[in-house]
């Protein structure tokens, strides 16, 4: 009976203790501690959404608060959204879902912190004319007086924007690409480029003004000629890029800064990706492909920088005997392409002062043939894989049941050119036809180390008059003949090794190309690749 009653009193105990108030929230008075004073939300488009970022809120004091009201400063006209703890706020437009403005009572325990998602979407009219930037602060209120705030900010950059249209069934619009058959066209989700589009006017015409903004593949179709002009800035949106049809022109017109500056890239043309955050500088993939089809013979790139994309340039004819041309090619890069900086099948290019650097599997790949002329370019592979080349040369193509050789005479030459890497064969060469090729590689640098290869065939770099090699250097290990790049993985590719240390990187051939490719003159020594030698 004693315990009975002992268990009795202690179960009213626990009941009485048990409906105490565990969680008795006080009316905050300030004193919270943030991660930031300031969020400084990276460039975005005019009214293009942002990123999400982040800001956490801390409760360092031993009670548990309730603060009164986070609120945008702007309230419902802010272009600011926010996620407090995952709720988004009131409904003030009573759409049913939290509008992200204003957020009422939020609780805090006790040495506890939250934490604050923001994103903005933005016109340019929304931000301050002088600077561009468009600001807020969330309020967050107490009973001691004045709110505590954290700032907002945001740089709104105008845009054209070249984006498919939706039909009445609200599917986008379709280019019929037609690739190798009449029969059979593939579609691809883009728009035609327009000289007198309703909206943005001359497509046909790129300025430094604004910069551009591609959704879907733009077009320049059969006639019409595209002219980017010196400092024109391109991003290109996921699965997006240009294409050039087969009697389409480009002319880039990008321009060297005159100052032998390599950080100067005021009047360099550059296609990249439309994620302006600092950590997607580099993420290659982002975007598609320049996809050139064009056969003209005025075709013409100077001072462009192609980077993050999936493959920088294809050259691909639309139909048999279709020669694909860049006639002149000079003084431009391709880097941090997920797969192939340049793909070209069967195609013509006149390349000169050309840097292609870290492609997941080739920095060049020309296949089914084709004619090549490469001076003082520099090809070079550090991507992490053991399958990258820096160069692949061959004459055919491979379908699912056989190979398809090219059965016109091709021809290679690589003149003053660099073709280096990480892997130890950043070069190979594979024919499958009896057609004689010409290979010709002039005072070149190439990393070429293989037992079974070495000095055989078209890998005979025995002799140093040729038959396919006259007076090229062959790094066989990572020891000799190394280029000494100032930063690969900066896309920093001239060499910094004193030349007296480094003969192999010098030239006596009579060079064509008087500058190289930041306009520095070629003066005596001459160094092979696309750039002068420059001293740490």
């Amino acid at each position: 009976m004693r315990n009975l009653l002992i268990v009795l009193l202690v179960g009213i105990a626990l009941c009485f203790s048990s409906c105490r108030k565990d969680f008795a929230f006080e009316q905050s008075s300030g004193g919270l501690e943030f991660s930031k004073d300031t969020v400084y939300l990276d460039t975005v488009f005019t009214n293009i959404g942002s990123s999400t970022y982040r800001l956490k809120v801390f409760n360092r004091s031993d009670k548990d608060i309730s603060i009164p009201q986070i609120r945008l400063g702007k309230g419902t006209a802010s272009k600011y959204r926010l996620m407090v703890d995952g709720m988004t706020g009131e409904d003030a437009d009573h759409s049913g879902v939290g509008d992200g403005k204003i957020f009422d009572n939020v609780e805090l325990l006790a040495k506890d912190s939250l934490f604050i998602f923001i994103e903005v979407t933005s016109d340019v009219a929304s931000a301050n004319p002088t600077d561009f930037l468009y600001t807020d602060q969330i309020q967050f209120t107490n009973t001691a007086g004045a709110a505590q705030t954290v700032e907002l900010v945001t740089l709104i950059q105008d845009a054209v924007f070249i984006y498919p249209q939706r039909d009445i069934n609200n599917n986008y619009e379709q280019l019929p690409i037609n690739f190798g058959t009449t029969a059979n066209p593939e579609y691809i989700t883009g728009s035609n480029l327009n000289a007198n589009d309703p909206v943005n006017g001359d497509e046909l015409n790129w300025t430094s003004q604004k910069p551009y903004v591609i959704y879907g593949y733009a077009l320049v179709p059969d006639g019409s000629k595209l002219t980017i002009n010196a400092g024109a800035r391109v991003h290109f949106h996921a699965n997006s890029g240009l294409i050039i049809a087969r009697n389409g022109q480009i002319e880039v017109k990008g321009e060297d800064p005159n100052n032998n500056d390599p950080t100067n890239l005021s009047k360099e043309v550059i296609f990249q990706g439309d994620r302006l955050e600092p950590d997607f500088a580099d993420i290659p993939g982002q975007w598609g492909a320049i996809i050139n089809y064009s056969t003209r013979t005025d075709n013409s790139i100077t001072h462009l920088t192609i980077k993050n994309a999936v493959v920088g340039m294809i050259m691909q004819p639309l139909n048999d005997g279709d020669i694909v041309r860049i006639d002149n090619y000079k003084s431009s890069q391709i880097y941090n392409c997920s797969n192939i900086g340049i793909l070209s099948q069967g195609g013509l290019i006149n390349g000169e002062n050309l840097m292609v650097n870290n492609c997941g599997q080739f920095c060049l790949a020309a296949i089914f043939g084709g004619t090549y002329n490469f001076t003082h370019c520099t090809f070079n592979n550090n991507w992490s894989s053991s399958k990258q080349f820096a160069v692949l040369l061959r004459d055919f193509i491979e379908t699912d049941t056989a190979y398809i050789v090219n059965s016109s005479t091709n021809s290679y030459n690589f003149s003053n050119c660099i073709i280096y890497g990480s892997n130890q064969m950043e070069y190979y060469v594979e024919n499958k036809g009896s057609e004689v090729n010409n290979y010709n590689f002039n005072n070149c640098l190439i990393k070429f180390n293989n037992s079974q290869l070495n000095e055989t065939g078209l890998f005979n770099f025995n002799s140093p008059t040729g038959p396919y090699h006259n007076n090229c250097y062959i790094s066989k290990n990572n020891a000799n003949f190394v280029p000494r790049f100032k930063d690969i993985s900066k896309n920093k590719l001239w060499p910094t090794e004193d030349l007296t240390l480094a003969p192999y990187l010098m030239t006596a051939a009579t060079t064509s190309s008087p500058t190289d490719m930041l306009g520095k003159s070629r003066t005596a020594p001459v160094t092979i690749g696309a750039y002068q030698f420059i001293a740490n």
